[in-house]
């Protein structure tokens, strides 16, 4: 909006314009339009309302009256419409009259409405929480600050403190209140949500309506003691009627859902134990379901008061809907298979849901009883015949759970306490030697608890329970003391049963039947009526601790011997020589020799370690025979279970032994080396194969006979047997030696090895065998030979083929590999290539003097044929 500016020249001063008729006649034509602009302008401004019925709709439209009228405020203080005012006024005052009727009802309604905007800007922040804040808290919160800063507004403001005003705010704010309340209490969400959420909205809802009205009285109070002389006095009935109302709605909604509450938790799978017939619980879901299911379709708003009619209808017949009908039909469909609460025993568990029942109808029949004119009706008196109907069934049903427990109660409690303490699973009377032979078991009936319990609710329900039912859930307590305390009385013996092994439980026999025989009394003499129980545990556990301690002491020796065991067993027996020079391995001889000296050496080791062992096994006896003489009876059959154990190590002492050097056999590492030789014109190993086989025969033996160092314990003992005299000049010592030279694992390792080596040797043999093509050379008679060529007396060529032949054996020996690794023997080459060589240069030699001894002899010949010749010219 803006003001039409005059097109005339107004530089003079305004008593000079105010004369000048054509300059005045242009301002009163403006002046006019003036007019007319602003009086149209507040017009509009005055019929203007709130887009909507919330307060923020209230403050915005101030915002824009205000908006509006100081724009044109603002135009009217600039100078150039000033001064034109000015020489309309000292030209023609009268004229001027209505224009500046005019500018003063702009000023007033633009002062009132800066002001309006100015106060009602300070509950903005608190509206706009009322309006769009997260959560009933946020509102619950900001009401007590809203009416806080409306009664500073309402003694502060020069307009918002009259009725006028104020009553039509506040209704607003009633308004936005009620607003909220409809979009947290939405029908069409809330019957789908789960109860107790749905509950706690309306709660919230119902809290807030009712803070608001509590808040707005609690103002009034404090506008009058705050001396101000206008008063809230404000028509109450225009503001919290609908809010009211609104309260008496939430308050039925959350009365249905507590109902349908009451009902789910009668059998909802989280409260129950799982029962028999969950097809029959899920189809009284179903039902309850129905039930309140009309009200996810209603047709109109509840909230609104022109719609109480409709709502009251549809409460009657929820009310009348969820009474005995309901009820009765999940009684009669859980009968026999009653939805129990959990940890509630059968029994009373049973009654518990039945009065449950019994509890909700009751609870609905005396709401029915409020309304008069609704008991009164038709339906009404089915409903109360109905009802007393249902009651009598139910206290039927009752009496009879009570009655048949009661019976079986006094029945079976005598019986079940006369019940030993403990079940055994084998007679202990036989002389046990197995570690499972005797099992026992808590002998505590599960009726037992179960009554404790039952008795515990009968009483909690008011039923008077038998007076030996009432003790014995007076001793409940002691009751599961003494099942806990057996309980883990038991798991230690079991564990201690499983930890022993044969050779253990045999020695340790005497400790166990005494044990055995304090446990027997728990499972012939003792019952759960018996006085001694709490005795009985304590003399169990501490007879199984002091065994316990003894077996662990035992244990602990027992890995001693095993550890020195272990040791035995892992020995190596078989230490090889290591070559100073890579390429040089020892002889055969040299080999075997070194490995049969570090065997004396391991076995004096291995004899100490196991003459340590009878001394443990004595440390043994003292702990269990309280004796130290190594040949205690009641350990004969644990010095015969180490015994053993000692022959099972030798055998796989030797056993891996003879592995490790098979092994050693076949790989291809050279560990020792032989040469091959000429001898007697005769190619053959040095030492032969013969005199190989045989060392190693006798180291496989030697490697056995480390167990004659193992002295055999005297029979019943593990004290060493002492040499004894066959004849006068024999000494027999017991060892080991002739059981472990027998054992078919010890025999088959020795057989595979030398098996093994015999074929290594043979297939040294084949290697030598290749040699063979240069027999000639030994094997032809060389004088002969030379006698045969001395008397032939052959030309040169012929001794040439021969000298040819004899160095081109001694150049190509020279190309031999002289070395041959197969698997653990390293052949030596270079003698028998050498003595090849050789014999080749031995012929080269003789060849070379026979013709030179010819060549000598043809010469003379020459020459005496020469000197003749010359002679005879």
């Amino acid at each position: 909006l803006k003001l039409e500016m005059p097109t005339v020249n107004l530089d003079r001063e305004v008593s000079v314009l105010a004369t000048v008729a054509g300059v005045v006649h242009s301002l009163k034509s403006c002046a006019v339009t003036w007019q007319k602009l602003i009086s149209r302008v507040l017009e509009e401004q005055l019929k203007k309302v709130p887009q909507d019925n919330s307060p923020l709709a209230e403050i915005n439209l101030w915002r824009e009256n205000n908006a509006t009228l100081r724009a044109l405020t603002e135009q009217i203080k600039l100078p150039e419409v000033q001064k034109v005012l000015e020489i309309l006024q000292a030209a023609d005052s009268k004229f001027t009259g209505d224009l500046q009727i005019v500018l003063s009802d702009l000023k007033t309604h633009h002062m009132e409405a800066e002001d309006n905007a100015k106060f009602l800007s300070t509950l903005e922040r608190h509206l706009k929480n009322l309006s769009t804040g997260t959560g009933v808290d946020v509102i619950s919160s900001t009401i007590p600050s809203l009416l806080n800063a409306l009664r500073l507004v309402w003694i502060m403001s020069r307009h918002y403190n009259k009725d006028v005003r104020m009553v039509p705010f506040l209704e607003r704010i009633s308004w936005e209140i009620s607003q909220r309340v409809r979009r947290v209490v939405d029908l069409q969400t809330l019957f789908k949500q789960d109860i107790a959420a749905a509950k706690k909205k309306i709660t919230e809802a119902r809290t807030t309506l009712e803070q608001w009205k509590k808040c707005y009285f609690t103002t009034c109070i404090q506008v009058e003691e705050s001396g101000s002389k206008r008063y809230w006095k404000f028509d109450v009935k225009r503001l919290f009627e609908k809010t009211d109302y609104m309260v008496s709605i939430c308050q039925d909604l959350y009365d249905i859902f507590q109902v349908a509450e009451e009902l789910h938790n009668i059998f909802i799978p989280e409260l129950i134990t799982v029962s028999e017939n969950p097809k029959g619980v899920d189809e009284l879901q179903r039902e309850v379901n129905i039930v309140i299911s009309p009200m996810e379709d209603l047709t109109f708003d509840p909230f609104n008061m022109e719609n109480a009619r409709d709502w009251a209808f549809v409460i009657e017949e929820f009310r009348e809907d969820v009474t005995v009908e309901t009820v009765e039909q999940i009684f009669v469909q859980n009968l026999e298979d009653p939805p129990l609460y959990k940890n509630h025993p059968p029994v009373a568990g049973a009654i518990s849901w039945s009065r449950s029942l019994s509890h909700r109808i009751k609870h609905t029949i005396t709401r029915f009883r409020e309304e008069e004119e609704l008991l009164a009706s038709e339906r009404g008196q089915e409903v109360e015949k109905l009802y007393l109907q249902v009651i009598k069934k139910m206290d039927e049903y009752e009496d009879q759970k009570y009655r048949q427990w009661r019976e079986r109660t006094e029945h079976m409690l005598p019986l079940l306490l006369k019940e030993t303490l403990l079940t055994v699973s084998s007679a202990t009377e036989e002389h046990v030697t197995t570690k499972k032979s005797v099992c026992f078991a808590l002998n505590f009936s599960p009726e037992i608890e179960e009554i404790i319990i039952e008795t515990k609710y009968m009483e909690q329900l008011g039923l008077p329970v038998p007076e030996m039912a009432r003790y014995v859930a007076l001793q409940e307590e002691k009751y599961l003391s003494y099942t806990n305390k057996m309980k883990a009385m038991l798991v230690r013996y079991h564990n201690l049963i499983e930890m022993m092994n044969e050779a253990e439980t045999k020695l340790l026999d005497h400790y166990l039947q005494e044990l055995w025989g304090i446990l027997k009394s728990g499972c012939k003499r003792l019952t759960w009526k018996s006085v001694g129980i709490g005795e009985f545990i304590v003399q169990c556990t501490q007879t199984i601790g002091k065994l316990e301690i003894l077996v662990h002491q035992i244990h602990y020796i027992s890995e001693d011997i095993n550890s020195k065991l272990q040791s035995i067993e892992s020995t190596n027996l078989f230490k090889f020589p290591h070559s100073e020079n890579g390429d040089k391995c020892p002889g055969a001889k040299e080999f075997f020799d070194y490995v049969k000296c570090e065997q004396a050496k391991d076995v004096e080791q291995l004899v100490r370690k196991y003459s340590a062992i009878p001394q443990l096994l004595i440390e043994v006896e003292r702990r269990v025979a309280h004796t130290d003489s190594g040949k205690s009876p009641k350990l004969a059959s644990y010095y015969a279970y180490w015994e053993n154990r000692i022959f099972q190590v030798l055998i796989q002492l030797i056993v891996k032994n003879f592995q490790a050097f098979n092994a050693s056999v076949l790989a291809n590492v050279p560990l020792l080396q032989v040469e091959a030789v000429l001898s007697v014109s005769e190619i053959t190993l040095q030492p032969n194969a013969s005199e190989i086989e045989k060392m190693t025969v006798q180291s496989i033996q030697d490697c056995i006979e480390v167990t004659k160092h193992f002295v055999r314990w005297m029979h019943g003992t593990c004290i060493e047997c002492p040499p004894q005299h066959a004849k006068v000049d024999e000494v027999v010592t017991f060892s080991f030696y002739s059981d472990v030279s027998q054992s078919p694992l010890v025999i088959e390792q020795g057989v595979l090895i030398t098996q093994n080596v015999h074929k290594l040797l043979a297939s040294l043999r084949e290697c030598l065998n290749q040699w063979k093509k240069y027999d000639l050379l030994w094997k032809s008679d060389k004088d002969a030979v030379l006698d045969r060529l001395a008397a032939e007396k052959p030309a040169c060529v012929v001794f040439d083929k021969h000298l040819q032949f004899y160095m081109k054996i001694a150049e190509e020996v020279t190309q031999q590999p002289l070395i041959k690794d197969e698997q653990f023997i390293r052949l030596q080459l270079a003698p028998l290539a050498s003595a090849v060589q050789e014999t080749a240069k031995s012929w080269l030699m003789s060849l070379g003097k026979l013709l030179n001894e010819l060549a000598k002899e043809e010469l003379l010949s020459l020459q005496d044929e020469i000197q003749v010749g010359v002679f005879s010219l």
